[in-house]
């Protein structure tokens, strides 16, 4: 079930905020917890019991060392079995047939693959679940006694198939006492139909032209319609993700939570290091402050520096997916943010326009390396971005969507967003009604449409 479908916004959100908003206080996180285990188990009921088991173990073993400091070797057990565990789940559903594979290719064998399901957002709760334990062995937090919240953080529905990735932290206070008022609402629907146009309007509608070229194949599109076609999926990949974000924002803050901002108009960075520090911020935060920070960070010289860059831009890649290109992918940001730490910070500070057009030829580039598992074709789309063959097939998408790029060009910049809040704080009238308008457009193309992809399913 995903936030942009008929069932989810007819039938699952409507009883489940009719529930939530009902309940007594004292029973509102079992209400969620409940609510958020039937959204999970809903298209896959098999693995509800790894669920529970995920709930169980980061329980268990955060309060044994919240309960036991004082024997500093039972708490390293303790947080060696929850790290195991979660990225042992993780490993095994998302990368077991990707090792086989691997060994397969290079010994000549024919072992048989697993061919497992994903479970729902595993990629997402067991680094919130993993953090949450790191967390409370450092003694940033304490544990969570009451297994009814604990639970109910885990597996909260509007973050738990794609982030934002929440810590413990983030809402901890929230969980024990939250107070929901007509702004926090108000603000969470605004937030949510924001998502939805985000999502269905500009990423379903854009996303058809990078699924296009894909079916004609890359060897059958010219130069133009490459370039085009890869900024397609750049843009879909923005709008369907952050469009999710801001759902999921806004379903939290309906809910009385207050969830990170996972996306600040990366568009308009001037260097690939200033882009990720604006895409997917959560992911990036996770990577820095379980990843980079306990390596040693920038804080033992230039060359522990670049080795702790490289651990986090191969784990980064590898999150991702299992296969090749996401690895290539990682190996491509260490390599293009690592020239820009030794050499191009100074120049691309000082070359406003050079910098951005810089930042967007690179991400571009690494979008091919992302988009395409096949290496052969990958290679095929890279020769048709440098090698100038012309056609008319670009006159086919501008005219089919030109209106779509300018709209998600422009949109994918603040450049309208003062206005837009200078017209909603002068007239709120016109604000619910652009509100109203948006979300009816959304459900009618959501109604007409059968293509409704959500990329970040698979990661």
């Amino acid at each position: 079930m995903v936030f942009s479908s008929i069932l989810f916004l007819f039938k699952f959100m409507p009883l489940a905020f009719l529930i939530y908003y009902i309940i007594p206080q004292r029973y509102k996180n079992l209400s969620l917890l409940i609510l958020s285990l039937i959204f999970y188990s809903w298209g896959e009921v098999e693995y509800f019991p790894i669920m529970l088991f995920s709930i169980a173990v980061d329980y268990i073993c955060s309060n044994t060392i919240e309960d036991h400091r004082d024997n500093k070797r039972l708490c390293r057990i303790m947080l060696f079995l929850s790290v195991v565990f979660n990225l042992g789940m993780l490993g095994f559903f998302k990368y077991t047939d990707f090792f086989i594979r691997a060994v397969n290719g290079l010994f000549g064998l024919s072992l048989s693959q697993l061919h497992l399901t994903l479970p729902l957002g595993i990629s997402f709760y067991t680094f919130q679940t993993m953090s949450y334990t790191i967390d409370v062995y450092r003694g940033k937090v304490s544990a969570e006694k009451n297994l009814i919240d604990f639970g109910a953080f885990v597996v909260l529905f509007p973050q738990l198939i794609a982030g934002p990735i929440v810590r413990f932290t983030d809402i901890n206070r929230e969980l024990k006492s939250r107070k929901l008022s007509l702004e926090d609402i108000d603000f969470g629907v605004r937030t949510f139909i924001l998502g939805l146009a985000s999502k269905v309007l500009i990423a379903n509608n854009i996303g058809q032209l990078w699924t296009f070229a894909q079916q004609v194949g890359f060897e059958n599109i010219s130069t133009p319609m490459a370039w085009l076609s890869v900024a397609a999926f750049s843009l879909q990949l923005y709008f369907d993700f952050s469009g999710y974000s801001l759902m999921a924002i806004g379903l939290g803050r309906a809910l009385g939570f207050t969830f990170p901002q996972n996306f600040n108009f990366p568009f308009i960075s001037r260097s690939m290091t200033e882009f990720w520090q604006r895409w997917h911020m959560t992911l990036g935060s996770w990577f820095r402050e379980y990843v980079y920070f306990p390596l040693g960070g920038s804080r033992k010289g230039l060359k522990r520096t670049i080795f702790n860059f490289f651990v986090v831009w191969t784990a980064t890649g590898f999150w991702h997916g299992a296969e090749w290109n996401y690895l290539l992918w990682g190996f491509y940001l260490f390599a293009v943010m690592t020239m820009e730490k030794l050499i191009l910070k100074d120049f691309l500070g000082r070359h406003r326009i050079f910098s951005h057009i810089y930042t967007l030829l690179m991400w571009q580039f690494s979008l091919i390396i992302f988009s395409v598992n096949d290496l052969g074709k990958m290679g095929i789309l890279f020769k048709k971005t440098f090698l100038l063959e012309f056609g008319s097939d670009w006159v086919y998408a501008l005219r089919n969507y030109g209106v779509v790029f300018i709209v998600a060009i422009i949109f994918s910049t603040p450049l309208l967003k003062p206005l837009f809040e200078r017209l909603q704080k002068k007239s709120r009238l016109f604000a619910t009604f652009a509100y109203i308008f948006l979300a009816v457009l959304s459900i009618a193309y959501l109604v007409d449409s059968t293509y409704n992809p959500f990329l970040y399913f698979r990661f």
